[in-house]
């Protein structure tokens, strides 16, 4: 008997097919052996399956008899999974399994991310095709590839040959909320050439930390503090004034992530050091007062290396340097106008290095409306010539316009009030998912997008609840089962 099995968590076997995908190595990019498993899986129900170059699945399974003349229900997530873990951890994510532990009404893994962000959906659109006894329309199981590094698999899916009208995406983690729109998105990198010359002074490392950070989709309003944008302000401070000069920057380790910490190396003469030193601890009591509420525990610390003739970036680069990162659009643009609280268009400037002869950024754009999507990339690109750096857009995904009218999302609201005397929340998101890309290739489909209850996805605290597995996965059956109400 396995770990999950003895604890007889589900009737049916969610958390069993939960456990075997948690023994495949799934990371982004390395999705291969989690697609041919569930080939593999069809082939043996005697399923329709289809897989492509990209490793994604679809898998059908035929109306039960009378049902046959009902809309077709599409049951969708994706195979990757985010790989995190602890520093000390030895785990290999190309060929260890994902060691399972239970705590209390909490699945979660030793050192690592647990992966069911979106390990879940695959359990349960395996369970779901697997259960003969469940009465249900034409079931159609898709499962994308590499959706956690840029949706790569959901914008090259061929859905020519889908039949299906409404959609359930398993890739929400708050239980009771039925997410009903999401923000387009680009990702956009600059490289901003640097020329350097020989300085002689005395080398000193400041470092900025104890931000909270954050998902630059949904934190992104809670105006916490950007650790890269404050060390550019505060070395504009100290270029300005007390005449420094820079060596290196490193700053944020992903484009949709709000950077946490910040750290640079200037050359300061001899004679400014201590006006230098003052003037950084006066700017951490700025920042500490500005950001009270969002980042109380900002820390801003310099700290002295050694003395020496280095190549510094030149006048005229730092000059470059300080003036766009200074002036870049960084976080809320624009809010909903329809939807009160709800950011409609933003941006992050999530890694931003200065090293050799570049400085290089990357930087998450999101919007819900397409057009002010165009008009943040158009000037960043604008700026980014004013310098003389080069800009280039990826990962740019559509889009996903809330619905007025969805039967599916009315039908969900009563069942799930009839099943447990609770009300489903409506819900728009800044963040990504790729119902957009599914609703660009079929305009006509209805869709929401809801799941289980998860804590800290992404990260080694990644949590599942048991409990609301078992809730949702009951509700799932008991929508297929009864179908759309017209």
């Amino acid at each position: 008997m396995t770990l999950l099995q003895t604890k007889a968590l589900l009737s049916d076997r969610v958390f069993y097919y939960f456990e075997e995908i948690s023994k495949i190595p799934r990371g982004s990019g390395n999705t291969k052996e989690i697609s041919d498993y569930c080939v593999k899986f069809a082939e043996e129900k005697g399923l329709s399956v289809r897989q492509d170059k990209w490793n994604n699945v679809v898998i059908r399974k035929p109306a039960s008899p009378g049902r046959e003349n009902e809309d077709g229900m599409i049951i969708q997530g994706h195979l990757d999974m985010v790989t995190e873990k602890l520093p000390d951890s030895p785990h290999d994510f190309l060929k260890d399994a994902i060691e399972l532990v239970i705590e209390g009404d909490f699945l979660t893994a030793k050192d690592t991310t647990l992966g069911a962000d979106d390990g879940i959906a695959v359990a349960m659109g395996l369970a779901l095709l697997e259960n003969d006894e469940l009465s249900h329309p034409c079931l159609e199981v898709i499962f994308t590839s590499d959706e956690e590094t840029g949706m790569d698999g959901a914008m090259n899916l061929d859905m020519s040959d889908i039949t299906g009208k409404y959609v359930l995406n398993l890739d929400s983690e708050t239980e009771g909320i039925l997410t009903a729109g999401c923000a387009g998105g680009a990702k956009v990198k600059t490289v901003l050439p640097l020329a350097r010359s020989e300085y002689k002074g005395v080398c000193y490392s400041i470092i900025i930390t104890g931000l909270k950070g954050g998902h630059s989709g949904a934190e992104i309003d809670k105006e916490r503090a950007n650790a890269d944008i404050l060390m550019i302000r505060l070395l504009r401070m100290l270029y300005r004034e007390e005449g420094i000069r820079l060596l290196s920057l490193s700053g944020g380790g992903k484009d949709n992530a709000i950077p946490r910490e910040c750290r640079c190396q200037v050359i300061l003469d001899s004679d400014h050091i201590d006006n230098v030193r003052e003037k950084t601890q006066y700017f951490e009591e700025i920042i500490r007062k500005e950001y009270a509420s969002s980042d109380s525990d900002i820390s801003v610390q310099i700290m002295e290396e050694e003395e020496g003739i280095f190549q510094i970036l030149d006048e005229q680069s730092l000059k470059k340097v300080l003036f766009y990162f200074h002036n870049i659009p960084n976080g809320v643009i624009f809010m909903n106008q329809d939807i009160p609280g709800l950011v409609e268009t933003s941006l992050n400037l999530g890694i931003l290095t200065v090293n050799s002869y570049k400085a290089e950024c990357h930087i998450s754009v999101r919007s819900s409306v397409a057009s002010r999507k165009k008009l943040l990339l158009e000037k960043l690109s604008d700026m980014a010539e004013q310098v003389g750096a080069q800009m280039s857009v990826s990962g740019e995904y559509p889009e996903w316009g809330f619905r007025r009218e969805s039967k599916l999302r009315e039908t969900m609201k009563m069942l799930y009030h009839e099943m447990y005397a609770e009300e489903l929340k409506v819900d728009v998101i800044h963040a990504g998912l790729e119902c957009g890309y599914l609703l660009q290739k079929k305009p006509e489909l209805d869709i929401i997008s809801f799941g289980p209850q998860m804590y800290d996805i992404h990260t080694t605290e990644e949590r599942l609840s048991i409990s609301s597995v078992n809730k949702i996965y009951a509700f799932v059956k008991r929508l297929i089962e009864t179908g759309i109400r017209k």
